[in-house]
């Protein structure tokens, strides 16, 4: 009877940080994000070299290696988009920051510029997870929307809270 009143729950739709190819996160040359132990999620490959944000929120983590962020929507949705595999080894090369740490942002913000060539040429994996790292307090439904994608309007995940 009391379900009667909470009302609907809010679905957040979460859209391609990338444009490019989308990758089952099974399918990542990297075990911990391939089993899924760091959260459900998709991974994509690029064909361009601007990162944006793939919700509405506010930036809360950005290493130094510039090669991840995090963002937390005002729902509590916690995403971590990290761009290619054993980037962090770059120490920084190849990204430059377009945010800082504590901006709000927008969907399809602009966060991080990529030197796609520059990273290739290091023989470094571009394949860029995308993680809700805290899935287990949201129903994450993986969105079939095909094989492309386009940053800040095709939509990948969509999260309910739990």
């Amino acid at each position: 009877m009391f379900k009667l009143f909470q009302g609907k729950k809010k679905t957040i739709e979460v859209v391609s940080p990338v444009t490019g190819k989308v990758v089952p996160l099974e399918d990542v040359q990297d075990q911990v994000f391939a089993s899924k132990m760091m959260g459900e999620g998709v991974a994509f490959e690029l064909t361009d070299d601007i990162i944006v944000s793939p919700t509405d929120g506010k930036i809360t983590l950005l290493p130094e290696s510039k090669h991840a962020f995090g963002v937390v929507s005002k729902e509590g949705l916690e995403i971590l988009v990290h761009i290619g595999l054993d980037t962090v080894d770059l120490n920084g090369e190849g990204f430059t920051s377009l945010i800082t740490v504590g901006d709000e942002v927008t969907k399809g913000t602009p966060i991080i510029e990529v030197d796609r060539t520059f990273i290739k040429n290091k023989g470094i994996i571009l394949t860029t997870p995308m993680i809700v790292t805290n899935s287990s307090d949201f129903e994450v439904n993986i969105m079939d929307g095909g094989n492309d994608v386009h940053a800040s309007s095709s939509v990948v995940l969509e999260c309910t809270k739990k």
